[in-house]
């Protein structure tokens, strides 16, 4: 008979962690409340747990045949990567945005090449089909905190509903929590290079999906008033250029371009010099505000973007973990900082960033049929 611990009931959550982390590596397997149902889960590391663990087993010649029986619990997307090296640059964007939450991954990409080589066949072999894996970040604090004490990965099944009693739910043991009764399943979503497919519908609808898919580009200086403002609006105003739109349309084209600081304080106007600097490439700074760079913003980020290597050290150091890498603007070295300059040192400071923004559009954004045709036309 499975023993129960109501989480909503105990004097030291810490106990109950350390005591379910304790039977994992035993082999035994643990329950744990989610936002979709209840989860049971066993080490990684013992076949024989992973073994019992409850699923259902695909029949016939349906599409479901292809897809992981088990999931893979995960602490969010950058430790997605270690798993999926070569994860798509979507699947790592729908991981940033969506994580954690009702939602599950079922990803491709170097799988071979991840941690899942390391694991026992009799593991590998459920976790891993067709060279895809199910993944997940659920939000229950009891199960995030035994994934930081856990040696090795978690593997779980995909939750069942049920209320603080569990009901249909086997389990060595099972953590209750009545306020985490599910009103929907999860959101399934088969991701494929940078195409994408909701296989099961549940608690974040489609229209929400699909809204996370903009092209958030960030770009970070110190105080968020001089290089990375200029930043911003050159590259709204190339980035427009090559889609062939208004840089007010830039967002409903899949693409924000924003910039924040390091050190920087909440609402300070941009420099008039790079205001100036502005207006000669016809772009506009009049409205800028500076903001510091929040642990939220990182997260939304496809591309972080600083301005020297100090910027890029304090980027990895601060918001490394949230799977995207930062980068330099000039991948040769620093853009410095024309504070304290004169007209022309700021003229130089914009002519330097608009020359490496032309080269880093053109890698992210294809130029729109129109412009390829205007091109062409050109004597």
């Amino acid at each position: 008979m499975a023993e129960m611990l109501d989480w909503q009931r105990i004097d030291d959550p810490h106990a109950i962690i350390h005591y379910a982390v304790q039977l994992l590596r035993q082999g035994r397997t643990v329950a744990f409340p989610s936002e979709t149902g209840y989860a049971v889960t066993a080490s990684g590391l013992v076949p024989e747990a992973v073994r019992r663990l409850p699923v259902d087993r695909p029949s016939g010649n349906s599409e479901a045949q292809v897809v992981p029986e088990l999931m893979l619990v995960v602490r969010g997307a950058g430790e997605a990567r270690d798993w999926a090296p070569a994860m798509s640059p979507l699947s790592q964007r729908l991981a940033r945005r969506l994580w954690p939450g009702p939602v599950t991954l079922i990803v491709g990409g170097g799988i071979e090449r991840g941690l899942a080589s390391r694991l026992p066949e009799e593991v590998r072999g459920p976790l891993c089909v067709s060279g895809r894996l199910r993944l997940a970040t659920p939000q229950h604090e009891a199960l995030r905190e035994v994934l930081h004490h856990l040696p090795g990965p978690l593997v779980m099944t995909p939750p069942a509903s049920g209320g603080s009693n569990a009901p249909g739910v086997t389990a060595d043991l099972i953590i209750a929590d009545e306020s985490a009764a599910p009103a929907q399943p999860a959101t399934v979503i088969v991701v494929n290079g940078e195409g994408w497919e909701i296989v099961q519908p549940g608690a974040v609808p489609a229209e929400q999906v699909h809204q996370q898919m903009a092209c958030w580009i960030v770009f970070v200086c110190t105080g968020n008033t001089c290089r990375s403002p200029l930043a911003e609006a050159l590259c709204k105003k190339i980035l427009a250029d090559r889609l062939g739109c208004a840089v007010e349309e830039l967002p409903a084209r899949g693409y924000h371009v924003v910039s924040a600081g390091v050190s920087a304080l909440e609402g300070g106007p941009a420099a008039a010099e790079a205001e100036q600097v502005a207006r000669g490439f016809g772009a506009d700074l009049s409205a800028h505000r500076s903001q510091p760079l929040t642990m939220e913003l990182a997260a939304r980020a496809d591309y972080l973007l600083g301005m020297t290597r100090s910027h890029a050290r304090a980027l990895m150091d601060y918001f490394g973990h949230l799977g995207v890498v930062p980068r330099l603007l000039d991948p040769a070295g620093d853009i410095a900082d024309p504070i304290g300059g004169d007209q022309q040192v700021y003229d130089e400071c914009g002519q330097q960033i608009w020359r490496h923004l032309e080269t880093f559009v053109g890698e992210i954004a294809p130029t729109s049929p129109q412009r390829q045709q205007e091109g062409a036309e050109q004597p």
